[in-house]
């Protein structure tokens, strides 16, 4: 699949093909990352910083789960 490079300003931007944005799920406004892979980069939706914030909520819910639950509870 084919994507655009083009001129946005002073920026240099890429336009996404209508089913690769779809595939993606993404829309306008939305954010996409970069990830430099040996073949040379790939664009994915997937947010790394967003993944270890999750994955540190995950471990604060399981050490303080009896605590989450009583707070719950009021």
């Amino acid at each position: 699949m084919r994507a655009a490079v083009t001129q946005i300003g002073n920026s240099t931007g890429v336009i996404l093909p209508k089913e690769a944005a779809a595939r993606l799920k993404v829309k306008k406004g939305d954010s996409v990352f970069l990830t430099e892979t040996p073949d040379g980069y790939a664009i994915t939706s997937y947010d790394p910083d967003f993944e270890a914030q999750m994955k540190a909520a995950r471990r604060g819910a399981t050490k303080y789960r009896n605590a989450l639950h009583e707070l719950a509870k009021k």
